[in-house]
């Protein structure tokens, strides 16, 4: 996040540091991802929708500015509710959105959701359907995937054990693509399987196998893969800690 994440005005980017920041970054070949406003909606455009599309479009663009300021390649978004419409309208109304954006070489990456409601792109067949109709249509924006995996346990995915976390990884090739995935959202979360619902938690301090999270991290088909936590602040396990974490299931 570069700004306030809920609200539809992230606020002013400093100039400077922002140059110092991609500075910093370009020097020590850090990739960086920039996450997009929480606000977005680009799945339903009818009625009393069409101004918080037409908003959403703005707030994407605005954050992919701010992206290429920050010297950031690539920006994390959340494609959004259907909010009732058609599986078709709701993916007509995200392609628009998307082709009218200027990416400017950006990398935009859509985020598998959760299920709750009417959430779009919670499930492999729509997140590969998008990007196959976005090809199509020769939209410009280059797309991609970010998935989370406590998006993927409360959608219902099968992450109980390192077997099932690869298969996992072999439906996700067979209907997506693995040269499509860019970044891996790795947490736990603290909900049953299947609750439908976005909640994160440290890692091994959820309910997701540490078994399976680990085969992620160190599934030879991701090693080129980023992978980044999520996980809410807290003084115990410590932001140290919890990389020392995340390295050690890395491997």
């Amino acid at each position: 996040m570069s700004g306030n994440p809920s609200a539809w005005n992230p606020g002013r980017l400093d100039p400077v540091k922002a140059a110092e920041f991609a500075a910093y970054t370009r020097e020590h070949d850090l990739p960086v991802f920039l996450h997009a406003g929480y606000l977005i909606n680009l799945s339903c455009r009818s009625g009393p929708n069409t101004l918080i599309h037409a908003r959403s479009v703005k707030l994407l663009q605005a954050n992919i500015g701010r992206a290429r300021a920050l010297g950031c390649e690539q920006v994390v978004f959340h494609p959004g509710s259907r909010r009732g419409v058609s599986a078709g309208e709701s993916q007509a109304a995200l392609l628009d959105g998307i082709g009218s954006m200027d990416a400017g070489g950006v990398v935009l990456l859509l985020e598998n959701g959760a299920g709750s409601g009417d959430t779009a792109c919670s499930r492999f067949e729509e997140l590969g359907q998008v990007l196959d109709a976005a090809a199509a249509r020769g939209i410009a924006a280059p797309l991609g995937v970010c998935l989370d995996t406590a998006h993927l346990w409360g959608a219902g995915y099968d992450l109980t054990s390192a077997a099932a976390a690869r298969r996992l990884v072999d439906d996700f090739d067979r209907i997506v693509g693995i040269g499509r995935l860019r970044l891996i959202h790795l947490n736990d979360s603290p909900l049953e399987r299947g609750s439908r619902r976005d909640r994160h938690e440290h890692l091994g301090c959820g309910q997701i196998s540490p078994a399976a999270l680990t085969a992620l991290a160190r599934h030879p088909r991701l090693r080129e893969v980023p992978l980044i936590m999520e996980t809410p602040g807290a003084s115990s396990p410590s932001d140290g800690q919890r990389m020392r974490d995340l390295r050690e299931l890395a491997g």
